[in-house]
């Protein structure tokens, strides 16, 4: 008997054109150290040593069931939050709605898990808002509080609402009113590794072109590598990768992957940067030491906060 996740032959050429990535990206490294000996190619290493993890632990997670792979994604949830907590400053008050931020990780992809869309939406934006602060309260310090919500609440958006959407992403095909190929039990995983590459790609575009071209600098003051160059290259190679992609991989037709290419190659931009805001805030140069040669989880995932909710509602509205 077929299960959900007895991957389609385009879906499995699909991850094996990821790990076909990571072997030529390990291959190049090792051509540069001996070409090279001279220099330090000592965080390309771990870098790349990090992405072999990584797409493993994906892939796994993908390939055993739905469950799995929503249970993955609250973990890189609560990894993020758990990250993101001990960044920010924080008073004795706060203290008390610890336990409510954290239980909010597993409530959400609940939600996500049953597909209810309507809680899935308002939980963390509307209800966390309006009863986080309810705690806090109950010690009686005002100072900072105003503060210390804000502080809290955001980081609860982006790291658990935010990712969430990609874990919405893989129950599309499970709605009610799925026609013809979205009807497709394999469309969700197809949407969850188009979203995921193409954010990661994305990065990496902007990188690349960046060294390669870059010459005027984007904002200078929060992230000083950005550059128009950078940017605009990312933005085009993510448009035509996701444009080449999309009907291949997904129901997305041509059209509406270009568009999505380019929607997601701006807003992965913006999540770089604004985690890249926050740190110079904080005085941070990484959010973390969890990944080798990245920095914390919050510095992997910061695109897509940003990609993922614009790539689900866009998909769910035009294309579903």
């Amino acid at each position: 008997m077929r299960g959900w996740f007895d991957l389609s032959p385009t879906l499995l050429a699909a991850l094996g054109g990821i790990f076909g990535l990571l072997v030529a990206a390990s291959l190049v490294i090792w051509a540069l150290r001996r070409a090279h000996p001279e220099k330090d190619y000592t965080e390309l290493v771990l870098r790349t040593k990090s992405w072999w993890v990584m797409a493993a632990i994906f892939t796994a997670a993908l390939l055993v069931n739905r469950v799995t792979a929503l249970v993955f994604l609250g973990i890189v949830s609560f990894l993020a939050l758990k990250e993101y907590l001990s960044i920010i400053p924080t008073r004795r008050a706060d203290r008390r709605v610890l336990f409510f931020l954290y239980l909010a990780i597993p409530i959400q992809y609940y939600w996500v898990s049953i597909g209810w869309y309507g809680m899935f939406i308002i939980f963390v934006p509307v209800y966390m808002l309006l009863f986080l602060p309810l705690p806090m309260l109950v010690i009686g310090q005002t100072q900072g509080f105003l503060r210390a919500v804000g502080t809290l609440h955001w980081g609860l958006m982006v790291t658990v609402f935010s990712l969430s959407h990609a874990a919405y992403a893989l129950m599309l095909p499970a709605a009610p009113n799925a026609i013809g190929a979205w009807r497709d039990p394999h469309t969700g995983a197809a949407l969850m590794i188009y979203l995921v590459v193409l954010t990661q790609l994305n990065d990496v575009a902007q990188f690349v072109w960046g060294k390669l071209l870059g010459r005027r600098k984007i904002i200078p003051a929060i992230s000083p590598n950005k550059t128009w160059e950078g940017f605009l290259g990312g933005v085009l190679t993510t448009t035509a990768l996701s444009a080449a992609l999309g009907p291949w991989l997904t129901p997305i037709d041509l059209k509406n992957a270009a568009i999505l290419g380019a929607l997601l190659g701006v807003a992965g931009f913006v999540g770089d940067v604004t985690v890249s805001a926050l740190k110079r805030d904080l005085g941070l140069k990484d959010t973390s030491h969890f990944l080798p040669g990245h920095g914390g989880v919050l510095d992997r995932v910061d695109s897509l906060t940003y990609t993922a909710p614009l790539f689900l509602h866009y998909v769910r509205y035009f294309c579903y």
